[in-house]
């Protein structure tokens, strides 16, 4: 599995709350597709849009240790084998993944999940902007394939925002998944942000152990999409 990007954006910093900022420093420049993994050639093809949690920053190898990679061995021990581009994107808003949005969709997916937004919680932008980039996003990629299960993962504000921002941003998640008739997952650094032994030295991204434990919030969901596209063939 390759993670694909454009150029990214300036690095937060690292004084945030380990739910906010997630970057990446993958190397393919913004003109290739997402190269995906090939377990088998009609395996259910899944494209993860997101940020550095995504693109596995930091980690010693990302086509084995980031969470798209974990839930590309998890489909495959469950005997539901997938292919896996991984379309993180260092320091990337929810307005520049929707701006790389009608790249990323050129290939039609089965399966399209959404990792974005906690910049714009780590950067204080105004949710109700966010929650419209999202629908935008979805929208490009039912566009792209009427039938693809879309999943839109939760994502936090740092606290230092305050608590009416954090929750207008909490709340944000579920207001864009029922309008825009998606499947909403946890938030996926449950149990992992915050807690040392599963970040990195920058106590904002997760080692191999906490990206598996973001990739096991999730799975639940994503497991579901697999059998949905795979019970329609």
């Amino acid at each position: 599995m390759v993670a694909a990007c454009g150029p990214g954006e300036p690095k937060a910093g690292a004084g945030a709350s380990a739910a906010a900022p997630v970057e990446s420093t993958t190397v393919s420049k913004g003109g290739a597709t997402p190269a995906a993994a090939e377990p088998a050639n009609d395996a259910p093809k899944a494209l993860f849009i997101g940020t550095s949690l995504t693109a596995g920053l930091g980690l010693a190898d990302p086509t084995m240790e980031s969470w798209p990679a974990v839930i590309m061995q998890l489909a495959d021990s469950a005997g539901l084998p997938i292919q896996v581009a991984n379309a993180g994107l260092s320091g990337e808003t929810s307005a520049g993944a929707l701006r790389r949005a009608d790249w990323l969709l050129k290939e039609r997916y089965d399966i399209i999940v959404v990792e974005t937004g906690a910049n714009d919680g780590l950067r204080g932008l105004n949710y109700d902007t966010t929650a419209a980039n999202i629908k935008g996003i979805i929208t490009k990629a039912r566009a792209s394939n009427p039938n693809a299960q879309i999943l839109l993962v939760q994502m936090e504000a740092p606290t230092n925002m305050g608590p009416m921002y954090t929750k207008a941003f909490h709340e944000l998640f579920a207001r864009v998944a029922v309008e825009s008739g998606v499947t909403l997952l946890p938030f996926i650094l449950e149990g992992v942000g915050g807690v040392a032994k599963y970040n990195q030295g920058d106590g904002i991204h997760p080692t191999a152990e906490g990206a598996r434990l973001a990739a096991l919030n999730v799975w639940p969901g994503i497991r579901m999409a697999i059998r949905t596209v795979r019970a329609a063939r």
